[in-house]
């Protein structure tokens, strides 16, 4: 029996691969996700391109070139086994998220799959540069793959701090698992750090108060989901702590046996930098399963 796609919205995927370890999750998965949604899947690897470098050992980049579109050959050969079609291109750019953001804009893509962490990481648990900016940046929804996580959706954790970003998460995960018939987990976190200001100018009553307007607030946020979620069948578990957001996230995803987690992403683009949200980021880093984040 074919398998049901498990999601809507990813009739056009980008896998963004660089050949490295840590991209093997990535192509695994996307190539999987194509072929059972029936999805048009392409592959884009690129290749840090500096131009004064390149001038003085041209070479290094033929070398380079040629070893990307060997992996790009061998992804390709992978998914047409697969049954599936999947275009492939290579480019140089010296800032490889903004290729990979405006391959997506020109394809149209609705979903980009990629690794957490590419060759230029350089700490165990540390995002890549590259992975953070175009999760900012991406006009669609971003699925960061670990390197031996599989995409399930059997139980599903999503994380709502009331924000608009978290409200497209929320509609995105009670989406899923209403169509996968999941197990769907809700938490909110009030932060260890708001909950107990360390402001000297703050009374006993007021860090007391704030504390309590936080929690109420969390657990408004959570009622709320849950309920939308039960409106929509969908059976589901509502959590508050106090904490740190993202470790409070992971601790609970690893006791619901999580296998997808649902977050929004915010941030803010400048010139030289952009910066997601530190939680998102921190989650996507701490995390063994994959981690959707919702750009919508």
């Amino acid at each position: 029996m074919a398998e049901i796609c498990p999601t809507t919205g990813v009739q056009r995927i980008l896998l963004s691969s660089d050949g490295s370890e840590f991209s093997e999750g990535a192509v695994r998965e996307a190539v999987r996700l194509a072929k059972t949604c029936s999805s048009s899947l392409s592959v884009l690897s690129v290749i840090d391109y500096n131009p004064e470098f390149d001038s003085v050992a041209p070479q290094i980049m033929e070398k380079k070139e040629k070893e990307a579109r060997l992996h790009l050959e061998a992804v390709q050969a992978r998914a047409r086994k697969e049954g599936v079609e999947c275009a492939t291109l290579v480019e140089k750019g010296e800032d490889p998220y903004r290729n990979i953001v405006e391959a997506a804009e020109k394809d149209k893509s609705t979903m980009i799959v990629m690794g957490r962490r590419g060759r230029t990481g350089l700490k165990r648990l540390m995002m890549g540069s590259v992975t953070a900016r175009v999760i900012g940046l991406a006009p669609c929804n971003v699925l960061v793959v670990p390197r031996a996580a599989e995409v399930r959706f059997k139980s599903i954790l999503v994380a709502t701090d009331g924000s608009r970003y978290s409200a497209a998460a929320v509609s995105e995960a009670i989406g899923l698992a209403k169509r996968n018939g999941s197990q769907l987990t809700v938490i909110s976190v009030v932060p260890a750090e708001i909950a107990t200001p360390t402001d000297i100018d703050f009374t006993v009553n007021q860090r007391e108060l704030i504390a309590e307007k936080e929690m109420r607030n969390a657990e408004q946020n959570a009622k709320a989901v849950k309920e939308a979620a039960q409106k929509e069948g969908v059976t589901v578990k509502a959590f508050v702590m106090s904490g740190k957001p993202a470790e409070a996230v992971i601790q609970i995803a690893g006791e619901q046996k999580a296998d997808l987690i649902v977050v929004g992403s915010h941030g803010r683009t400048g010139v030289e930098r952009l910066l997601m949200g530190s939680v998102a980021e921190r989650v996507i880093v701490l995390a063994s399963c994959p981690v959707l984040v919702v750009k919508r």
